[in-house]
């Protein structure tokens, strides 16, 4: 069974539009499994109930941020090690150093194509 097909992926983003333009590029990699949620605290209760090995998340949302939900899911030892993928317009080095001091895995600079997507998610969880 190829990996895309165990592949378990929450998209994290209050922008409707783009949760489905990363779900369908996901989707299109050959991904089945995949939650979204419209923000970081909505997708740690859901990760809560359902873990997943990768989420991509946006950095900007309002009440709990890219950053923070990675911190949370960082501090607790159930998801720990999930893989973390930030989206961010802004990726300057401040917030990219914050971000590998928490854990990130990898992150994807505003606007970016499906391929370059499929490229960052490849160097956290291998081929798909």
């Amino acid at each position: 069974m190829a990996l895309r097909d165990q592949l378990r992926i929450m998209v994290v983003d209050d922008t409707a539009t783009s949760r489905g333009l990363i779900t369908h590029a996901l989707e299109s990699f050959g991904i089945q499994s995949i939650a979204t949620a419209g923000d970081g605290k909505q997708a740690v209760q859901m990760i809560a109930r359902a873990p997943v090995h990768l989420v991509v998340s946006d950095y900007n949302m309002p009440e709990m941020d890219g950053l923070q939900l990675l911190a949370t899911l960082r501090k607790t030892p159930a998801t720990a090690k999930i893989g973390f993928l930030l989206i961010t317009g802004r990726a300057d080095r401040p917030l990219l150093e914050k971000g590998k001091a928490l854990g990130m895995n990898n992150y994807l600079k505003k606007p970016f194509q499906p391929p370059e997507l499929k490229s960052a998610i490849e160097a956290i969880v291998g081929r798909l």
